[in-house]
């Protein structure tokens, strides 16, 4: 659901649900450790965004940078962009998340499903359990865009050569380092705020490896930028071609992934469902069983 607040191409929907399966299951989820479902298949995800839109406001929603970001290109903002993290706080609290993992730029979204949680319990009753963030203090939330360090990586840029996708081929991924703004000083060196654009790739080589940045600078000793490029590009690629070649493999079993994405939806309609009955009652609305005595008094 959240993929169609913003215009994209509807005949190739289905289609990128199963691709996004096949990605995930190549990067290593499990789906006999970890539920893996289509959010649009279980109906209490838009049923519970309804309720908990109707205990915030528009100043609380308006007042979210993510939104202020995505709008200011549209000439006409839809509905559902606006009420994107109310559905994503439903998405939470309908599965008694806990905690989070989130990057730094959607802990505020955390922070409006806290809120929302709060508001129904003191307002309804307790039914939700109050979600905290994960935030990796790593270097994992500080890997740039390619082109201009100044800005995070991201997959909505409209340069493609700004970011790095797992799927990419090696051509590709070579391209794209080797064409990656650094500086004109040779040497490699960690310094975030004087040399954005090489501290950047050494944050990319750093989550690759597990090393520390200062621990990459002393081994890239002699070597210019120019270089150093050359020998990240051949570790990303050593990285990502095995991810990417199990996903090949994974696309041309669409049974297989439309299995998984059964078997996961019926595993989370069984929480949701449970979740949902609680709120139901709370808010009013009643349940099942106090339907079927109704029905049997009419």
């Amino acid at each position: 659901m959240h993929s169609i607040t913003l215009p994209n191409d509807h005949k190739e929907l289905y289609n990128n649900t199963l691709r996004m399966t096949a990605t995930l299951l190549a990067c290593g989820i499990d789906p006999r450790k970890s539920i893996l479902f289509q959010q649009s298949t279980v109906p209490m995800h838009a049923e519970l965004c309804w309720v908990l839109g109707c205990i915030t406001t528009l100043p609380r929603l308006a007042h979210l940078p993510q939104f202020k970001e995505k709008s200011e290109t549209l000439k006409n903002v839809p509905l559902g962009l606006f009420i994107y993290p109310v559905l994503q706080a439903a998405d939470i609290l309908l599965y008694r998340a806990t905690h989070v993992p989130v990057g730094q730029d959607q802990v505020q979204h955390i922070q409006l499903a806290q809120e929302l949680a709060f508001s129904f319990n003191n307002k309804f009753g307790n039914v939700f359990l109050v979600p905290h963030k994960l935030v990796n203090d790593d270097a994992s939330q500080r890997i740039k865009s390619l082109r201009d360090p100044s800005k995070k990586m991201s997959k909505s840029s409209k340069d493609p050569k700004s970011r790095i996708n797992i799927l990419d081929e090696p051509s590709i991924l070579l391209g794209r380092i080797k064409k990656a703004i650094t500086d004109f000083t040779s040497e490699i060196t960690y310094e975030p705020d004087k040399r954005p654009g090489v501290a950047n790739l050494i944050t990319i080589h750093s989550m690759l490896t597990g090393k520390i940045p200062q621990e990459i600078c002393l081994e890239m000793q002699g070597l210019d930028t120019g270089k150093y490029k050359l020998l990240l590009a051949d570790l990303i690629i050593e990285k990502l071609s095995p991810i990417r070649e199990e996903f090949s493999k994974l696309i041309k079993e669409p049974a297989y992934l439309r299995e998984v994405l059964r078997d996961g939806k019926e595993k989370a309609a069984e929480i949701a469902e449970d979740s949902w009955r609680g709120v139901r009652d709370k808010v009013g609305f009643g349940n099942d069983a106090f339907q079927c005595a109704i029905d049997k008094k009419i």
